[in-house]
C-alpha cells in the first residue's frame, strides 16, 4: 500500500475518531467513517406532520423567517430558543403553526444535506482517480528504472508529477474530516429543532 493510500485510510480513520474495523469501504463514493443516510424523514423527528396549507400573509411570512432562521448554523440552539419564544408569543403555541415551521426547516436543512452528500461522492471519486493515477505513474517509474538504459528525463518528469499530485492528494484529504462531519450536524441539528419546537407546542397544550 502505497503512502497515498496509507494517507487516505487514516484520514477516515481520523474523521470520525473510531477504529479502522468500523469503516465501511464497500461504497467507493462514501469515504467517511460516519454511516452514510442518504435521506432523512420529517416522520422520524415529528409525528403527523400535516400537509403544507395556506396560511394567512402575517402568518406565513413569521413561519418562513423562523424557518429561515433556523436553518442557519451560525444560529446557536439558545438563540433559536430565543426566536422560537418570540414567534409563539406574537403567534401562539398552534401546533399545526410550529409544525409547518419545523417542515419548512426540514426542507431546507435536508437540502443543503443532500448536496453535501453529493459532493463528499464526487470528493471521494476524484481522489480515488488522482490516487490510480499516482499509482499508474509510479508503475510506470519502476519500469523504466528497470530497464537497462532508463531515460532519467523521464523518471525525473515522472517523480516531479508524482510528487505534485501526491501534494495535492493529501492537501485535499485535510478537509474531510470536516466534509464528513457536516452531514451529521445536520441531522442532530433537525433533531434538536424538532424537540425545541415539540415543547413549545405541548407547553400550549
Amino acid at each position: 500500500m502505497n503512502k497515498i493510500k496509507i494517507f487516505f485510510v487514516c484520514a477516515a480513520v481520523a474523521a470520525g475518531g473510531l477504529p479502522a474495523s468500523a469503516a465501511d469501504f464497500s461504497d467507493p463514493t462514501w469515504p467517511c467513517i460516519q454511516r452514510k443516510v442518504t435521506g432523512l424523514t420529517p416522520a422520524l423527528m415529528w409525528p403527523d406532520i400535516p400537509a403544507e396549507t395556506d396560511l394567512p400573509e402575517a402568518q406565513d411570512s413569521a413561519v418562513k423567517e423562523l424557518a429561515a432562521a433556523l436553518s442557519l448554523q451560525r444560529v446557536d440552539m439558545d438563540h433559536a430558543a430565543e426566536l422560537v419564544a418570540n414567534f409563539t408569543a406574537a403567534q401562539g403555541r398552534d401546533a399545526t403553526l410550529l409544525a409547518q415551521v419545523f417542515a419548512r426547516t426540514f426542507h431546507a436543512l435536508e437540502t443543503r444535506r443532500g448536496r453535501i452528500i453529493n459532493g463528499i461522492g464526487d470528493f471521494s471519486l476524484g481522489q480515488i482517480e488522482l490516487s490510480k493515477r499516482v499509482d499508474a505513474n509510479r508503475a510506470q517509474m519502476d519500469a523504466l528504472m528497470a530497464q537497462d538504459a532508463p531515460d532519467y528525463d523521464k523518471v525525473d518528469a515522472l517523480e516531479e508529477q508524482l510528487d505534485w499530485d501526491e501534494r495535492i492528494f493529501i492537501d485535499r484529504q485535510q478537509s474531510i474530516t470536516y466534509l464528513c462531519e457536516t452531514p451529521v450536524l445536520l441531522e442532530k441539528r433537525l433533531f434538536a429543532i424538532s424537540q425545541l419546537l415539540q415543547e413549545a407546542s405541548r407547553a400550549g397544550g
